[in-house]
């Protein structure tokens, strides 16, 4: 899926991932004073397998880390990409990555 475009939706505490004008996933978080807690990955069914979770993961680790703040990846999906992609585990203090086996 190469046209997936990502807002930040602050209203739902959410960032969306949209195809074309429909929704395919979002990314659901908890700001605190210097951190971002990622609380829950969702992709639409008809979307799975299509990039788009991976697409959100890297979106907001990215804002994230332009925007000076550590994660929190209580989402198992976010968690798992930092796993998989480790120039993301610097965002994650060494406290944090030992409680959620990063």
């Amino acid at each position: 899926m190469a046209d997936i475009r990502i807002t930040n939706n602050a209203e739902l505490h959410r960032y969306e991932a949209y195809a074309g004008d429909a929704l395919a996933g979002y990314c659901e978080y908890n700001l605190l004073t210097d951190a971002i807690m990622f609380t829950h990955t969702e992709v639409l069914p008809e979307n799975e397998g299509k990039g788009v979770g991976s697409a959100l993961a890297k979106h907001v680790l990215d804002a994230a880390r332009s925007e000076g703040k550590h994660v929190i990846p209580v989402c198992q999906f976010i968690a798992g990409y930092i796993r998989k992609h480790r120039d993301y585990a610097d965002l994650v203090r060494p406290d944090i990555q030992r409680a959620f086996k990063i």
